[in-house]
């Protein structure tokens, strides 16, 4: 018995040595998407960390263009915990799902006639380690936060350019959005300072893509009751007081202050029916596990629970008129055990796929990335700021705000940009190489609610050209 015991020890362990060896697979065929897909697309797992304790793993899809050439961008989804899938499948990739009302069979994909795979290819990667397929080996290896994500990441692009030779020489650029405001930065900070000091492989850095980013906590929460006044979901006269009883912070409220905080609890009950990833969209229910804050505590991902509803592990079936609809179509998509095997998901490696796990042991370390963005532009990369004008997560007005204080000099002042003969949204350019953007229409997560606009900005902007 225990020489039975010990073989199948020793056979098992072969069979992870041998997944752990084979560590990228292309995908030809998805479930619930007729045919041959039309779009190259790997899978796979870099081993991160001490002993490659976290496997991160990834979706690349070359450029539809011209792949030798094209830029290469490294996208990371925010959250932090929300799975690459989702930039993969709801926003800037080559596929979405046909929401159709779900009878419990596959979820069906098409594809995204505005997926930036068209301009560049993208690697898609789940991290931090927990999120998505991502998974880890020792308990101690789950244990994450900003600089570790940071670190890690910088880490799968080195290894992962080093199995990958041939992107070399193309043009490099890092992409996120949501709370990839805060990572973004520091990551790009440490390619190029890792970069001077000839670290291999050298990357071809060029600069980041940031949509609707967290940047500085203080900042973004400051600018939601203005940006909600301006949008006329609360009075002038509570804005008024609003401004006088808080002194205009809105962010560090003095527990002492009953008037600030009688206002700002006036403000949080007129705004608890909206939806403010996006305030013109339906408020639904938000198909994901209640966020937990650092004591274990269920937290909201607004920071605000009069004003965002977060259901248990298992809610009520979204309807099909509402966003989150999509968001359980791919939950019960990645949980089917036909598509695992396409994508080549170990066996065993994650249990239950979530689209966001906030329950993640995560410490956010960094309350402003501002300063990295000061750092960046001294060293002339170049960047694109965008923000979709009907989010109230974070308001343009803060992105706008945190802009200026650079003190860069504008160089393409304030106008529109247009598709189809149609404004888009506003755009304003700084000589530090910063583009700063609107997006009319645009939510929280902007390719989500305009793809064809969101498309066409970035099409421009990667190929140098103006919006």
């Amino acid at each position: 018995m225990a020489k039975l015991c010990f073989s199948l020890l020793l056979l098992w362990q072969l069979q992870l040595c041998m997944q752990l060896i084979d560590s990228r697979s292309t995908v030809k065929f998805l479930p619930g998407f007729q045919g041959p897909l039309s779009f190259e697309l790997e899978t796979g797992y870099v081993g991160v960390g001490e002993s490659e304790d976290a496997q991160l793993f990834y979706y690349f899809v070359k450029s539809e263009k011209n792949p030798k050439e094209d830029p290469l961008l490294l996208w990371l989804t925010g959250g932090p915990g929300c799975s690459a899938f989702s930039a993969l499948v709801y926003e800037i990739g080559p596929i979405n799902f046909n929401i159709l009302e779900y009878n419990g069979s596959l979820p069906t994909l098409h594809l995204n006639p505005y997926s930036w795979t068209k301009e560049a290819s993208i690697l898609f990667v789940d991290s931090p380690v927990g999120t998505g397929f991502s998974y880890v080996r020792t308990p101690l290896a789950s244990q994450t936060g900003d600089f570790k994500q940071v670190h890690q990441v910088d880490q799968f692009l080195r290894k992962w350019l080093m199995d990958h030779p041939e992107f070399l020489s193309n043009p490099f650029y890092v992409g996120g959005d949501s709370y990839s405001g805060i990572t973004v930065p520091p990551l790009v900070q440490q390619i190029s300072n890792e970069n001077e000091e000839g670290i291999k492989p050298l990357i071809n850095l060029q600069g980041y893509i940031l949509g609707n980013p967290k940047t500085d906590k203080i900042v973004d929460k400051n600018s939601q009751i203005p940006f909600a006044h301006g949008m006329g979901l609360i009075s002038n006269e509570l804005y008024e007081s609003l401004k006088i009883t808080c002194g205009g912070d809105y962010a560090n409220i003095d527990p002492s202050n009953v008037d600030c905080l009688n206002d700002n609890q006036a403000f949080s009950e007129l705004i608890s029916g909206l939806d403010q990833n996006h305030i013109l969209e339906p408020r639904c229910p938000f198909f994901s596990p209640k966020p937990r804050d650092s004591n274990g505590k269920r937290r909201s991902l607004n920071d605000n629970e009069k004003s965002q509803e977060f259901l248990d592990p298992e809610p009520a079936l979204p309807s099909i008129g509402c966003r989150s609809f999509g968001y359980m179509l791919s939950q019960n998509w990645e949980n089917d055990y036909n598509v695992r095997k396409a994508l080549q998901i170990r066996q065993g490696s994650k249990g239950k796929w979530q689209r966001c796990n906030y329950d993640l042991p995560y410490t956010q370390e960094i309350g402003s990335s501002f300063s990295f963005h000061v750092s960046l532009s001294t060293k002339g990369y170049r960047s694109l700021i965008y923000s979709g004008d009907h989010d109230m997560v974070v308001p343009f007005l803060g992105t706008e705000a945190w802009i200026k204080s650079l003190n860069y000099s504008i160089i393409d002042d304030w106008r529109p940009w247009i598709l189809h003969s149609q404004v888009a949204g506003y755009t304003r350019t700084y000589s530090n190489r910063m583009t700063y953007a609107t997006v009319k229409g645009g939510g929280h997560i902007a390719p989500e609610y305009r793809p064809a606009e969101c498309y066409a900005m970035f099409q421009r902007w990667i190929n140098h050209d103006p919006l």
